[in-house]
């Protein structure tokens, strides 16, 4: 148990008061609920959309404030800018509504969104609904692109559930740089960081919408990821807040998404697909996860789920095809033993197909980012 309460933290934060307000942020409303674990402190401040940059010192002060309470190990503190309903912006948002131009003029494009320094290219993996096996491919593509010779980071998107920490068998918390940027946790050359690492694993995250954008900037933004060929995103399930956040504000080269083969899973998908094109983000492909099941004392083929239902689907809507997982006992006991196929089996059949669907996504990510990726050679 902390050595303290969320009625001590909202106290200390009514000495933190903003430029040009006439009480402190807690009397006025802007702190949200705040989450308190393993002596960590956890919440954001609503602040007006048009001075969220203004603001950030603010959120320093709030941060040092509660940082300086006694048995307060560290504090995530975030800005939500909101709007209230029926106010208009301090300006038009290019590229927004559906505003029909006149012939001949031009359209305004989309403001260009902020990268990650250091980081070349940044993939999602999504999925439709949740129980395809999203995770465990995210994680064997990202050592899969490792192994295929490029730096490779994962962030683990899933604030409610993240699955990263057991996956990589990493312990631990990470640490912080002059109290701001966290160093990334690492285990097979990967560079890792979700959500996982900063709860415990039992712990309940019951956060509404805006913090968990808030927390998931904070972990892509403030994080020393240093120098990476490629970035992948563990995304959680669904077409939600989540999804959407990464989506607008974050310059993903583009999204993969996984599918189990029966017509209920792509149904799914297919939602998965239509979010990513309405806020153009490409589609690099469509794999098939448990696509075929081999009994391991016969060698008879099942095709349990169906087969085939993703590669059609795919070839229906025009994204490659990127590849068949089959639902293997290897690839289950050595995610859930944290050391996934990739890295245990590196020369096994599975940890072969996830290094071809690696190949596809990189050579994917090369031809739209309209250059040729560099050559990958297997040995």
């Amino acid at each position: 148990m902390a050595g303290f309460t969320r009625e001590q933290v909202l106290e200390t934060l009514k000495s933190v008061r903003g430029p040009g307000f006439d009480r402190n942020i807690v009397d006025l409303g802007m702190v949200s609920d705040i989450f308190i674990s393993d002596g960590k402190v956890y919440f954001s401040i609503t602040v007006p959309a048009d001075r969220a940059q203004e603001l950030e010192p603010l959120r320093l002060a709030a941060e040092r404030a509660v940082k300086a309470m006694p048995g307060v190990k560290g504090a995530l503190v975030s800005l939500t800018a909101e709007r209230k309903a029926g106010s208009a912006p301090s300006a038009p948002p290019q590229g927004a509504g559906h505003t029909h131009h006149a012939a001949g003029q031009a359209q305004p494009q989309r403001p260009a969104k902020a990268g990650i320094p250091g980081i070349k290219a940044i993939v999602a993996v999504a999925s439709g609904k949740g129980g395809v096996g999203k995770s465990t491919t995210a994680v064997n593509l990202a050592l899969a692109l490792k192994a295929n010779g490029l730096s490779v980071g994962i962030l683990d998107a899933d604030v409610y559930g993240p699955s990263m920490p057991r996956l990589l068998g990493i312990t631990g918390k990470p640490k912080q740089i002059d109290g701001r940027m966290i160093v990334p946790m690492e285990n097979y050359g990967l560079k890792a960081m979700s959500m996982g690492f900063l709860v415990d694993e039992g712990t309940a995250m019951i956060w509404r919408g805006p913090m968990v954008q808030s927390a998931l900037m904070q972990m892509l933004r403030e994080v020393a990821w240093g120098d990476l060929d490629v970035l992948v995103v563990d995304m959680p399930p669904g077409t939600g807040d989540a999804q959407l956040t990464m989506a607008q504000q974050v310059p993903l080269s583009g999204a993969v998404i996984v599918s189990t083969p029966q017509d209920l899973a792509l149904i799914d998908a297919r939602k998965g697909l239509n979010m990513f094109n309405k806020v153009e983000v490409p589609v690099l492909g469509i794999v098939e996860n448990m696509s075929y099941f081999i009994a391991p004392d016969t060698g008879v083929r099942y095709d349990i789920f169906g087969h085939g239902g993703a590669k059609a689907e795919a070839e229906k809507i025009g994204v490659p095809f990127l590849g068949e997982v089959p639902l293997t006992i290897e690839i289950r006991e050595t995610s859930d033993a944290g050391t996934p196929v990739v890295v245990s089996h590196p020369d096994g059949p599975q940890a072969k197909v996830y290094r071809d669907i690696a190949e596809k996504v990189w050579q994917q990510v090369g031809a739209r980012a309209g250059r040729q990726a560099p050559a990958i050679v297997f040995e």
